[in-house]
């Protein structure tokens, strides 16, 4: 990445986004350009700067990170949001993916994953931590979702394969290596499976190809 990255913290915890700021502003080409304490100081400050990324809590007071977002993907549709979360925010996931954030962390995370997550939003892709995707699937078969719940239509052999290679959480590119394959070929079978899942994104892929037992992971 070579320009420089312009990103936003929205968290009401004074001490997590002072520390957050000092590691982000560590690495080479990212600037924290705003902080806000509350989705109303967030949406006042995106009305006058536009980030790259914002990294969004969702447990805030006066207006929910739930709240602001919907308002800020509203007004900015092409606004990419990562959404910081406890392990107790689980049950919000699937209202924020719906809403069209780009990536979900857990606040627990390292440092690197942290910089994985922006590099990947920013460069169109999404960022999905993998944990959290695990203590979601531990309770899917009990727990309501929102992914689609037709029968999926059959996908192809390597579909399937690629598909596998998703839901453990790898890139294009690393597919593409893992398989002697092209990236633009993987692209091609990605979009492929999210058309004949009725999927919008990874994360809705990943609860869905585990809801229908297409993989085991």
């Amino acid at each position: 990445m070579e320009r420089t990255c312009k990103i936003v913290l929205a968290d009401d915890h004074t001490l997590f986004r002072n520390g957050l700021k000092t590691l982000l502003s560590g690495i080479r080409n990212f600037e924290v350009t705003g902080e806000a304490s509350d989705g109303c100081e967030l949406l006042e400050l995106l009305g006058r700067e536009t980030p790259d990324v914002v990294l969004l809590d969702i447990e805030m007071p006066k207006m929910n990170g739930i709240v602001a977002a919907e308002e800020a993907l509203k007004r900015w549709p092409d606004l990419r949001i990562i959404t910081l979360s406890m392990y107790g925010d689980e049950d919000y996931y699937f209202k924020m993916v719906s809403l069209g954030v780009k990536g979900f962390i857990l606040k627990n995370s390292e440092i690197k994953d942290v910089v994985a997550a922006i590099e990947t939003v920013v460069d169109g892709g999404s960022f999905f931590s993998q944990e959290l995707l695990f203590n979601l699937v531990s309770n899917l078969k009990s727990t309501p979702s929102s992914v689609p719940e037709d029968s999926p239509e059959q996908l192809s052999q390597r579909e399937s394969e690629i598909l596998l290679h998703i839901c453990r959480g790898e890139s294009n590119n690393e597919i593409a290596d893992a398989l002697f394959i092209s990236k633009r070929t993987v692209d091609k079978h990605r979009s492929n499976i999210l058309a004949k899942t009725g999927c919008r994104n990874t994360a809705n892929l990943v609860v869905y190809a585990i809801k229908h037992n297409l993989v085991e992971i």
